[in-house]
């Protein structure tokens, strides 16, 4: 009776493949575990097995599998289950989920292996230049890999030679799989058993007068395992006995000393759990209490705290709660360099209970996480981390925190899945029975909208910790500041007089500039022309650090311009300003102090946010410039002073949630000011100071922007009241892509009528040499969500299938806000 098992490939297509197997195989196969399968003429993918049966396919031949990867499953029930609801919901295929799931090492991929074909003889002759030279190498070596051929003929793509290789019979090629996680071993030493009796060692330490180093080394060891019982590393012995490896190695070798390793994890926890957890106001306990309650009845709880109300110390008081009853706990922050700030707070009060897990992690890293979490081990009873962190495999969760539950960044653009991490945690927790508790000082309209109908808990903390008032907001004209001459570069005097009288007090200051490097426009004074990108439809942003235009979409990058690529003028300006610039500005301004930027380009690395953030709270920068990796939720003790350089252009942004996001933002920046006894200043530069926004920012009215944006998102059909799937045609060609989605939308328009928007192309059309074309389909609340899929799943199929609009590139994104 044949075996055979169904897999989920991690390549975007549709369905999953059907592999034959032996009883034996049948026997110790599960869901979740992986096995190694030839797709296609030759590649070799890892493959996850979803079903074993005995259905053999209809349609083709089952292929054997090559071989088994796992002992025991790495993925769980419920994570299969949770891929599924998501390739179904955000229409991807489990493929992507499964790729986007996994740590990369778990993906394993063939590499191609290239050998000398030993059956024919060669005619040098024939071979060209870059073919001798694969052909020489392979004289000297039995085998080569692609990195290799590709060092060898200094060539990116190698792939052209090694076909003409293979067609004119000089080489073979073969496909082998590798295993990229590698555990990380520790080198130990102890004494050889020869020597554990008394007189052997006297004898021993007699004998080596005359090697002081070999003799001293020894002693240490004797000291080291004195006092303490622990295993003595090579690294620890080399450097408390001042001696070299070379050492060590020559007391192996003489079999004094005996060599063993241990697999360790690589992200240890060195510190001590030494902080009680902190008593509760009043307000954190009525808070507190009204959370427990709410979850007796609902599965999802919404924490409304103005900025500074000691959420996390809530937080805290849950998270004991959960791990006491032996369950696991989920902590997801919208950034990376919130983490990094929340990772020593929580340490404090957790030790080594806790996990991160993102994106700045080595892949061996995330590996080793991934297991602890697995197999629920002790250091993996609390998890904090990005987006990515709601895909590890979770055993038993008791508690999903969502904090700062509005941003932005909880969403994943690209590539697919396209999947919201505070939706997917809330689905997450549904598998498991846990409880949600979303965090916010300034919720998204459509979280607030689903506390106010009662689907969710509603829990409002109005007062900040120890009832430090809210920082006063004032908003500073600039519009008359440039007529009346008070202003100094990019500076209002009133914004300047600010920072003076903070840094006089010994405080610091955060400046807000939503846009990174120097100038996002350089024009010709003479011409009026600019420099664009070519690949992009946008200007070249100039970067002054290293003289150079840089696109911030394509990454392309040229020096900048002695004259004007149009007219030839050397005249040249920037127009508009970055981080960079306000930097640069505020170095002129304050010499005597200390400037600190963070945005995209001073955050590169693992470590790059920890450095600054660090910096920053120990007082070595008096004032920080940046975008809005500053909004999200970071705790500074000493800043007294934030100015926001320009709010106009958050407001004046194409899109249906500017407003929300704006008045978030603000609100999130003003936050940081004020944080202990002294009340907070935020002063907001804008050329509109009687902007609706501005104006409920400046007094803390979040209801009256709710019920205003609320009100214009039913009258014209948004979110929360409608759902919006939004569709993307890609190609680069214009026309193609103009009559791809005219079609498109014909045949959606036939079904859903006039809530059918577009297509129209988005402000920024031309990205990476590629035109981008936009469809809205907006979904009553009435309509069900699943036939309304079904439908645009078919017509997308059909339009696959229509030979002229092939090769442009179609991408579905359900709730693109």
């Amino acid at each position: 009776m044949p075996y055979f098992i169904d897999v989920i490939l991690p390549v975007p297509l549709d369905k999953e493949f059907t592999y034959s197997i032996n009883k034996n195989e049948a026997a110790f196969l599960k869901p979740g575990m992986r096995v190694a399968v030839q797709f296609g003429k030759t590649k070799v993918y890892a493959a996850l097995v979803s079903k074993i049966h005995q259905n053999p396919p209809q349609i083709y031949e089952a292929k054997e599998i090559e071989h088994i990867l796992d002992e025991s499953p790495i993925v769980t029930d419920s994570q299969l289950e949770l891929w599924s609801w998501i390739a179904q919901y955000y229409m991807c295929t489990r493929g992507e989920v499964m790729r986007a799931a996994l740590p990369s090492a778990f993906l394993l991929e063939s590499e191609t292996i290239i050998f000398k074909n030993e059956q024919t003889k060669v005619n040098e002759s024939v071979l060209k230049d870059d073919e001798f030279m694969i052909y020489e190498a392979l004289q000297h070596q039995s085998l080569l890999r692609i990195q290799e051929v590709m060092n060898i003929v200094s060539k990116k793509n190698v792939l052209p030679v090694i076909k003409r290789l293979l067609e004119k019979d000089v080489i073979t090629v073969q496909e082998e799989i590798y295993e990229q996680y590698k555990p990380k071993l520790v080198r130990y030493v102890k004494l050889h058993s020869n020597y554990s009796e008394e007189g052997a060692l006297r004898l021993l330490l007699d004998s080596m007068t005359r090697a002081p180093k070999q003799r001293e080394a020894l002693m240490q060891l004797f000291m080291l395992q004195a006092n303490s019982n622990k295993p003595v590393k090579v690294e620890e012995l080399v450097k408390k006995s001042n001696s070299s490896s070379a050492v060590i190695r020559t007391l192996i070798d003489k079999n004094i000393l005996l060599e063993y390793n241990l697999q360790t994890d690589r992200v240890q926890y060195e510190g001590e759990q030494k902080v009680e957890t902190k008593e509760l106001n009043t307000y954190q306990n009525k808070a507190l209490d009204e959370i427990n309650d709410s979850f007796l009845e609902k599965e999802v709880c919404l924490l409304h705290g103005v900025t500074s109300s000691g959420k996390t110390e809530i937080y805290v008081q849950l998270i004991e709660k959960t791990i006491q009853e032996e369950k696991q706990v989920l902590y997801l922050l919208p950034e990376i360099a919130l983490t990094t700030q929340l990772i020593a707070r929580l340490q404090e009060y957790f030790g080594e209970k806790l996990t991160v897990y993102h994106s700045k992690y080595s892949v061996n890293e995330r590996v080793e996480a991934w297991n602890n979490v697995k197999n629920k081990k002790n250091k993996a009873q609390i998890i904090i981390g990005a987006r990515s962190a709601i895909f590890l495999p979770f055993v038993d969760l008791g508690l999903v925190i969502v904090d700062e539950e509005h941003e932005s960044t909880f969403k994943q653009y690209d590539p697919a899945p396209r999947y919201h991490a505070r939706d997917t945690a809330i689905v997450l927790a549904k598998m498991f029975s846990a409880k949600v508790l979303l965090g916010s000082a300034t919720p998204a309209l459509e979280t607030y909208y689903n506390a106010k109908s009662e689907k969710y808990g509603l829990v409002e903390l109005t007062r900040r910790f120890g009832n430090v008032l809210m920082p006063e907001i004032n908003l500073v004209d600039i519009k008359t500041k440039y007529k009346k001459r008070e202003m100094t570069g990019h500076f209002s005097d009133t914004l300047l007089e600010g920072i003076q009288h903070a840094l006089k007090e010994g405080e610091q200051v955060i400046l807000f500039q939503n846009r990174r490097g120097y100038s996002p426009v350089v024009e010709c004074n003479t011409c009026g022309h600019s420099p664009q990108c070519p690949n992009c439809d946008v200007s070249l942003t100039f970067h002054s650090h290293r003289n150079q235009l840089r696109c911030h979409y394509c990454g392309y990058t040229i020096a900048m311009l002695q004259q004007c690529m149009a007219c030839g003028s050397s005249e040249l300006s920037t127009k508009g300003f970055g981080t960079e610039q306000i930097e640069k500005e505020l170095e002129e301004l304050f010499p005597e102090h200390t400037i600190g930027r963070m945005d995209q380009d001073t955050t590169r690395g693992k470590h790059g946010y920890e450095r600054i953030i660090n910096r920053f709270e120990n007082g070595e920068i008096d004032i920080l410039v940046g975008t809005q990796m500053l909004s999200k939720g970071l705790d500074f003790r000493n800043v007294s002073l934030v100015g926001i350089m320009n709010a106009d252009n958050l407001l004046n942004f194409p899109d249906f949630r500017a407003h929300e996001r704006s008045f978030q933002l603000m609100q999130q920046v003003s936050g940081r000011a004020g944080r202990t006894q002294k009340r907070g200043k935020v002063l907001i530069q804008t050329y509109n100071p009687f902007h609706q926004i501005l104006q409920q920012v400046s007094v803390n009215d979040y209801l009256g922007m709710y019920k205003d944006q609320i009100e214009e998102r039913h009258q014209y059909k948004y979110p929360p009241f409608f759902r919006i799937v939004k569709i993307t045609g890609k190609h680069k060609d214009y026309n193609k892509v103009n009559d791809a989605m005219n079609w498109l939308v014909k045949s959606l328009r036939n079904v859903f009528a006039e809530n059918v928007l577009g297509p129209e192309f988005p402000p920024i059309s031309r990205i990476r040499n590629q035109y981008h074309k936009n469809i809205l389909i907006k979904i009553p609340q009435k309509q069900s969500l699943a036939k309304t899929k079904e439908v645009i799943k078919r017509i997308h199929n059909s339009f696959k299938s229509i030979k002229e609009f092939s090769g442009v590139r179609i991408i579905i994104n359900v709730d693109n806000y």
